[in-house]
């Protein structure tokens, strides 16, 4: 199976949503989220490709995710 990309927002943001439960995705600066995405076990894409867009839309779709568990 291959990985994820950085056009998996809704895999990306369970994946953040599971190994920071408890942090508000809104407080989260983009160049943190960025690392934290490239470091996720099964993301396998160009780190270069991000776009703050696609970075936008992961943390908003993160965002609902934590809100809904809240």
């Amino acid at each position: 199976m291959a990985g994820m990309t950085w056009d998996h927002t809704d895999n990306i943001a369970l994946a953040l949503y599971e190994k920071f439960p408890d942090l508000d995705p809104l407080t989260v600066r983009f160049t943190d989220l960025h690392k934290w995405i490239t470091e996720l076990e099964d993301f396998d894409d160009d780190p270069a490709a991000s776009t703050e867009g696609k970075l936008e839309q992961i943390q908003m779709a993160w965002y609902e995710e934590w809100k809904d568990n809240q």
